[in-house]
């Protein structure tokens, strides 16, 4: 057997422990056991100082690997840890040896809860998704009978809210899928996770695209967007372009890659353009609703100063075709600022 030349040390421990790793408990802030705190037999020498409670039994889990003789490469032993108390936990990888600095480290690691592979704290989220999905089932149907009751009077808003409510049916179908296969198996497809967060960021894009249209009168006020259609899909297109790269890089990229910097950059452009919505929503809101009271002022004050004529009331019958005319003309008048639509 080879003499053993370094150790490498993983550690299992719970976040509201961690200040039982080092020599606080013994007045001292040293990480690894020395000769002088080793004295009172609390530790050994080039491991980690970790202070046990013989009578508790969730506390921190040592798993030691040597290095043996010349060997540059050693290979940890697989272990399986049982968990006795709900909590976060952290797993490092620590060594006393300044011999082994720069040591590298690869492996797998695999947690299961008593429900499944799913992290603690995303448990919910399946629950979420899983009744966010029975709820849009719910709405969609509601959505449809109504549509078809309505049938004659349907414009082309109500085709785009329905495509709305499709969207966000399918993405809480596949978010949902998601995260049931990831509990069942412990691994998210990649697959299934670039369809999810495509999915979410078309639903997100159109709705805002959907809300700012409506609250520039499209379909009510005005029959076509005009000249700023293009500024419209520019909006959209770049919304969904940040959307989706932030979703992405949240959902695929590992933990160490997702930097405070690299997140500041993927965020920001998400924020800016959700501004952008905000404002250019409230923006044409106003100047809808501003319209649409212009219009209704017009028309009190086409029939106050010329009243249509009621040969009825008159006693006799007009047939002169320039009064009926008039006569149309002030109802239609009349008639369009209330309705707030063309017909």
């Amino acid at each position: 057997m080879q003499q053993r030349t370094g150790l490498v040390e993983a550690i299992i421990i719970r976040v509201k422990d961690r200040t039982k790793i080092g020599g606080s408990y013994l007045n001292s802030e040293a990480i690894c056991c020395t000769p002088d705190l080793a004295k009172d037999g609390s530790c050994k020498v080039g491991e980690v100082i970790i202070h046990q409670e013989p009578d508790k039994l969730d506390g921190p889990t040592r798993i030691q690997t040597f290095f043996e003789g010349k060997n540059r490469e050693t290979k940890m032993a697989l272990e399986t840890i049982e968990i006795n108390s709900t909590g976060m936990y952290y797993l490092y990888f620590m060594f006393c040896d300044p011999e082994l600095v720069g040591t590298l480290i690869s492996g797998r690691t695999v947690w299961k809860n008593p429900d499944g592979y799913l992290p603690g704290k995303m448990t919910p989220l399946m629950t979420f998704f899983g009744l966010m999905s029975l709820a849009y089932i719910v709405l969609g149907l509601l959505w449809f009978i109504r549509f078809v009751r309505y049938w004659k009077n349907v414009i082309q808003l109500h085709y785009h809210i329905t495509a709305v409510i499709g969207l966000g049916m399918c993405e809480m179908a596949l978010w949902y899928f998601e995260y049931a296969n990831f509990n069942s198996t412990g691994s998210r497809p990649m697959g299934i996770t670039v369809w999810a967060v495509s999915f979410s960021a078309i639903k997100k894009t159109f709705s805002r695209l959907l809300l700012l249209v409506v609250s520039m009168g499209y379909g009510v006020v005005r029959p076509t967007l005009g000249n700023i259609t293009s500024k419209i899909l520019l909006l959209g297109v770049s919304y969904f372009v940040a959307s989706e790269a932030l979703e992405l890089v949240e959902h695929l990229g590992n933990i160490n890659d997702f930097s405070g910097k690299t997140r500041l950059f993927l965020v920001l452009p998400v924020v800016l353009l959700d501004a952008c919505f905000i404002l250019w929503i409230f923006s044409s809101l106003s100047k809808t609703l501003e319209k649409l009271q212009g219009c209704l002022q017009v028309g009190r004050i086409e029939f106050e100063i010329n009243p249509p004529l009621d040969p009825l009331r008159s006693g006799g019958r007009s047939d002169d075709p320039q009064l009926s005319n008039n006569h149309r003309g002030l109802s239609w008048i009349g008639l369009w600022p209330m309705t707030g639509r063309f017909d």
